[in-house]
C-alpha cells in the first residue's frame, strides 16, 4: 500500500507539472495572464481552506509568524506566477519545462550563496554543467526565436529565483507549518489580489474567454494546483529528498510527448541531446555524497580481494 501511494504521488505530481506550461499557453490564448493567476489561486482557495478545516489545519500562522504570510502571498504566490505565466505565453512549453526543471539548481546556488551551505565536488560539479547546459539550450532557443522569447526566459528565472527564496526561508524558519496553512489563506488573497490588478490593468472581456481557455484555469486550479502542489509535498514526507526530486528529471520528458503527440511538434536531435544532459547534471546535484563514498568503498574492497585471489 505505501509503494502504491508513493507510485501514485510520483505519477500525479509529474503529469501536472509536465502539463502545466501547455495549459498555460491554452488558457492565455483568450484569456489576460494575471487574470488566469487570479483565478487559478481563487478558485483553489475554498478547497484549500475546506480541507484545512476537515483536517482540523490551522489558516494563520503562528503569532509572531504572521507577517511571513504576507510575504508568501506575495512573493511565492503572486508575483512568480505571474511571472510564470507571462514566460510561458513566450516560452516553448518544452523548453519552459526544462528551465523550471533547474529549479534545484537555484535552491542548491542560492543555499550557497546566501545562506553559506557547503557544497561537495559532485555539486559543484553538477552545478557548473547544468548551468552550461541550460545556457546553451536557451541562447540556440533565442537564436531561433524572436525578442519576446528573452522576456519569456527572464520572467521564467525570475519566477525560479522568487520561489526558492520564499522556499529556502521558510524551510530554515517555518519547517513546522503546514503545507495546507502555507498555501490555503495565501492562494485566497493572492487570488483577490491579482484579480483587483486584472480589472484596472487588463481590463478582461469575459465574452472573449474560449470554452477551452476556461477548461485550461480549472485544471491549473484543482489538478495542477491543488493536487500537483500537495502531492508534491506530501511525496517528500514519504520518501527521500533525492527520490522526490527525481520529479524534476521526468516531468520535462513527459512535456516533450505531449507536445509531440498532440500538437506533432518535435525538437532536433541536438536539442534532445543537450536537454538530457542538462537533466542530467541536474540529476547528479541531487545525489546524497554519501552513495559515491559508499560506491568507492566498494570498489575498493572489490580491488583489494581481487589482488588476494
Amino acid at each position: 500500500m505505501q509503494k502504491m501511494t508513493i507510485i501514485l504521488l510520483f505519477l500525479v505530481v509529474s503529469i501536472t507539472w509536465g502539463t502545466t506550461f501547455m495549459a498555460i499557453k491554452i488558457a492565455a490564448d483568450t484569456i489576460p495572464p494575471l487574470f488566469i493567476t487570479g483565478m487559478r489561486f481563487l478558485l483553489a482557495s475554498p478547497l484549500l481552506i475546506c480541507i484545512c478545516y476537515y483536517t482540523n489545519t490551522s489558516l494563520l500562522f503562528p503569532s509572531g509568524k504572521k507577517i511571513f504570510q504576507l510575504v508568501i502571498c506575495i512573493f511565492y504566490f503572486s508575483i512568480p506566477f505571474s511571472l510564470m505565466l507571462y514566460g510561458g505565453t513566450y516560452v516553448n512549453s518544452i523548453i519552459a519545462s526544462v528551465i523550471f526543471s533547474n529549479m534545484p539548481i537555484i535552491i542548491l546556488l542560492l543555499s550557497f550563496l546566501i545562506f553559506n551551505k557547503p557544497l561537495n565536488i559532485i555539486q559543484y560539479i553538477g552545478l557548473t554543467l547544468a548551468i552550461s547546459a541550460l545556457l546553451i539550450i536557451l541562447f540556440k532557443e533565442i537564436q531561433l526565436g524572436n525578442k519576446n522569447i528573452i522576456k519569456g526566459i527572464i520572467a521564467l528565472i525570475l519566477a525560479m529565483i522568487s520561489h526558492a527564496m520564499v522556499y529556502l526561508h521558510s524551510k530554515e524558519k517555518y519547517s513546522n507549518i503546514s503545507i495546507l496553512t502555507f498555501n490555503a489563506l495565501p492562494s485566497l488573497f493572492s487570488g483577490t489580489l491579482l484579480l483587483f490588478i486584472s480589472n484596472i490593468v487588463e481590463r478582461p472581456i469575459f465574452n472573449n474567454f474560449s470554452k477551452t481557455s476556461i477548461i485550461a484555469i480549472l485544471y491549473l486550479s484543482y489538478f495542477s494546483g491543488v493536487f500537483g502542489i500537495l502531492s508534491y509535498f506530501y511525496l517528500q514526507k514519504k520518501v527521500s529528498s533525492f527520490y522526490a526530486s527525481i520529479v524534476f528529471f521526468i516531468f520535462p520528458l513527459i512535456t516533450l510527448i505531449l507536445e509531440k503527440v498532440i500538437y506533432g511538434y518535435s525538437i532536433t536531435s541536438e536539442q534532445f541531446q543537450l536537454i538530457m544532459f542538462s537533466m542530467s547534471s541536474i540529476f547528479l546535484t541531487l545525489i546524497p555524497f554519501d552513495y559515491f563514498k559508499l560506491k568507492n568503498f566498494i570498489q575498493q574492497l572489490v580491488k583489494k580481494f581481487r589482488i588476494l585471489l
